[in-house]
């Protein structure tokens, strides 16, 4: 019988060696909210700048599973008043196994804030909203295309060093 099944012997007791990718959680890590210049933002005649950060980490947070943290930095002025102020770290864990490891930094650092992202966008607007300021939705993102032009970035670093210097 088991000359017939010949591919199945090569799996024991269940073993896979097939790549495979599962989102085991997501959680706000870290929200902060601030409203400086309260009660008297609220009388200000103009719209407010804002800026927006990103930055995206990953860290090994067990076997086969890593955490994948974006964090939003949103700061909206007006004239030299502060309106608001939100810090966000939306976080996820990723369960990988079999998965090549020049495949393991796009996903964890392309692939995976794209998951996460409208989850996060949501618990900023939520924010900005529940602090009396209009709702900011904040475009869609290329995590992809972002991960691309830093990796080309930093083998043109690579490239330009001379050899032996690091």
């Amino acid at each position: 019988m088991s000359e017939e099944t010949g591919a199945a012997d090569t799996l024991t007791n269940g073993e896979d060696h097939l790549p495979q990718v599962a989102l085991i959680a997501q959680y706000v890590k870290d929200l902060s909210f601030e409203n400086p210049s309260a009660p008297g933002i609220y009388q200000a005649p103009e719209q407010p700048k804002i800026d927006v950060q990103f930055n995206i980490g990953s860290q090994l947070a067990g076997e086969d599973v890593y955490e994948v943290a974006l964090k939003i930095e949103i700061k909206a002025t007006q004239g030299d008043l502060t309106a608001y102020a939100v810090e966000l770290v939306y976080a996820g864990l990723f369960g990988i196994r079999n998965v090549p490891e020049e495949h393991l930094a796009p996903f964890l650092l392309a692939e995976a804030p794209r998951l996460l992202f409208p989850f996060a966008r949501r618990v900023a607007a939520d924010a900005i909203r529940d602090g009396n300021f209009p709702s900011l939705v904040l475009e869609p993102i290329d995590f992809g295309a972002l991960y691309m032009q830093q990796a080309e970035q930093q083998n043109a670093l690579a490239e330009s060093q001379p050899a032996g210097e690091a």
